[in-house]
């Protein structure tokens, strides 16, 4: 049975000499994962540069019941990405989101607002003129209210700590439980105001842009074990000042 769906590649991996995996985020099954031919023709040239990460497309997609692998027999692309793949800093950007998006992004059912979050964010940092420098950092904010794990902001008081392990904002240190102390906790309700319309208006050094990624990482992690080591940060973390 083939089934036309809109996709977001997350990744491409060599599986053998012959072939290699693709893994796509589908609006209507999920992460969906394929086997697709390697090869040095046009035609293989092409497919590849429709299979990038963060890609937009439309596809035809077999499926067999009871297998790990689908077929792929159609794959056009239905937005076109020229920045993101021309500029280095969007570049980087997009590498680090697709990263992040392969660990957390494990379930095979549709999830049609998570995919249209990531759909309209990758096509917000493709039309973005001039700074994108807190880009990564309102997209994992906002991301995480799609995961389930979005701060509990109602919950902020004036010098209260934030709470990591549950989320929530409180007066004093819970033990057992990671937190933030009470300057890093205003920094986190602060960010729950960011929308990439207004981020622009958000001004941070590289020290505090880099310490805010390196947190919410840590809060992704302890809210989901799948996340490992994370190789783009490091790349992110050299190119704002």
């Amino acid at each position: 049975m083939y089934e036309k769906l809109r996709g977001i590649v997350l990744n491409t991996i060599r599986y053998s000499d012959k072939h290699n995996i693709v893994h796509i985020y589908t609006d209507g099954r999920g992460l969906m994962s394929f086997a697709v031919a390697q090869g040095k023709t046009q035609a293989a040239r092409m497919r590849n540069a429709l299979l990038m990460p963060l890609s937009l497309i439309d596809l035809e997609a077999g499926i067999r019941g009871g297998r790990d692998l689908s077929v792929l027999r159609e794959v056009r692309r239905n937005y076109p990405l020229l920045t993101i793949y021309s500029d280095p800093v969007k570049n980087a950007i997009a590498l680090f989101i697709s990263e992040l998006l392969t660990h957390v992004i494990q379930e095979p059912e549709g999830n049609d607002p998570l995919f249209r979050y990531i759909e309209q964010s990758v096509q917000l940092l493709e039309e973005m003129p001039g700074q994108v420098a807190n880009f990564h950092i309102c997209f994992l904010y906002h991301l995480g209210a799609h995961l389930g794990i979005q701060p509990n902001v109602e919950s902020y008081r004036e010098g209260y700590w934030f709470d990591m392990t549950d989320g929530v904002f409180v007066s004093g240190a819970v033990r057992g439980h990671m937190h933030l102390q009470p300057g890093e906790a205003q920094v986190i309700h602060l960010l729950s105001r960011m929308t990439f319309r207004n981020m622009g208006y958000f001004r941070f050094s590289r020290e505090e842009r880099n310490r805010m990624l390196d947190v919410i990482i840590s809060y992704y992690r302890l809210h989901n074990a799948a996340i490992g080591t994370l190789r783009s940060p490091d790349i992110l973390k050299q190119l704002f000042v």
